[in-house]
């Protein structure tokens, strides 16, 4: 049930006629518990949509009431207008809910330049008819409005002693680190305290979110919030708390990376022995942009020299000639130079695991990215028309 599995939470995804295929395209998440602690992050691109300007605003107090949703256009460089088209989107909300519009978030997600008059007026209905349907069965519905270029819905459900966190996730392009990577609502009936919940999500997101970056390109409209209420009257351990939401991220992250537009191939990229957590994290970043590398594992070519190129282009600490290279299972590459043939590397299989060991510390960073197909580009080469 996503994020209406933990108590207290309503959700519904209803088609407001801003998708032209008839599909639903606005979702409602509100908290009906006892406490209403919210926490975001949001994408560090500078070029900002405007529920982002205004979500970024209205959780600065960590308290948030509900969070409206719609695929079907950004709102994203649309004007002054796009941003009074947010305001009066909370407002609708807040009208309907009981609450003040500066506890209500929006998130948008689609076409960037889409928020016309016509635009508004679907999202401000599709906000009423959702409230109208809120229910605490209406999160698979909410999962499936938030949904553009994703071929499925993304939820998922932790359980600990007594409480519980959902999420909902959508994303398939556009997937680079900034933080967020997506639209994310997680909800949880756990009794957080405000700035821990913010502490959490913090954590969370940066060893899962903010490592899988599908296509090296950061959104405008990115966001991943956390809401919760207390319902279950049980305050975990926050490490416990903050084990749990990884969890749950990292299981919504490989959901995302498993959905990205047009790939064949899932690479997770673990980096070894580092002289930091900083150096392996840019590391495997510099592989996971690699478009040369990208395209050799699409055409299951083992080219590890293409590991050591993007690797090369970085400033952490390791020696270029004495860097080791596993392609699924096989070391195609030790000290610098050729191991086994490459022939005994199957590539085939959708799930692709890199392994390049720095020899240069103790730290370790895993990215989660995809193969550059030609899907992919196709996809987004008509994503406007």
């Amino acid at each position: 049930m996503s994020v209406t599995a933990p108590a207290g939470f309503e959700a519904a995804g209803v088609a407001a006629g801003l998708k032209s295929t008839g599909k639903p395209d606005v979702a409602v998440v509100v908290n009906r518990g006892p406490r209403k602690v919210g926490a975001a992050v949001f994408t560090s691109n500078r070029a900002k949509a405007n529920p982002i300007i205004w979500s970024q605003q209205a959780v600065a107090d960590r308290v948030v009431e509900a969070v409206v949703l719609n695929s079907g256009g950004a709102n994203c460089f649309t004007g002054a207008f796009g941003f009074q088209t947010t305001h009066q989107t909370a407002e609708k909300a807040a009208e309907l809910l009981g609450v003040s519009a500066g506890d209500v978030l929006i998130c948008s997600t689609g076409l960037i330049g889409v928020g016309d008059e016509v635009f508004r007026g679907k999202v401000l209905d599709g906000t009423a008819q959702a409230i109208a349907e809120l229910s605490a069965d209406g999160g698979q519905a909410a999962a499936e409005a938030i949904m553009t270029t994703d071929s499925v819905s993304k939820t998922a459900v932790v359980s600990r002693d007594g409480w519980t966190i959902g999420g909902m996730a959508k994303g398939a392009g556009m997937l680079a680190p900034g933080l967020a990577t997506m639209l994310v609502v997680i909800t949880t009936d756990a009794v957080i305290e405000p700035l821990d919940a913010d502490a959490a999500l913090r954590r969370a997101t940066g060893r899962t979110f903010d490592r899988l970056d599908s296509d090296g390109c950061m959104s405008t409209n990115d966001q991943v919030t956390l809401l919760a209420n207390g319902a279950s009257g049980i305050a975990p351990d926050l490490d416990d708390f903050a084990a749990a939401l990884t969890e749950l991220s990292q299981e919504l992250a490989v959901k995302l990376q498993g959905d990205a537009e047009g790939a064949s191939h899932d690479i997770t990229i673990e980096v070894q022995h580092a002289a930091s957590e900083q150096d392996a994290v840019e590391v495997g970043r510099s592989v996971a942009r690699n478009n040369l590398f990208k395209a050799a594992i699409f055409g299951n070519d083992p080219n590890w020299g293409r590991v050591l190129a993007a690797i090369g282009t970085t400033g952490a600490r390791f020696d270029p000639y004495d860097v080791d290279v596993w392609m699924n299972g096989v070391r195609v590459c030790t000290e610098g130079g050729p191991d086994r043939p490459r022939e005994e590397v199957d590539l085939t299989p959708r799930a692709t695991h890199l392994v390049i060991d720095l020899k240069s510390g103790d730290d370790t960073a895993t990215i989660l990215t995809n193969d550059l197909t030609h899907d992919y580009v196709h996809e987004n080469s008509a994503y406007a028309s």
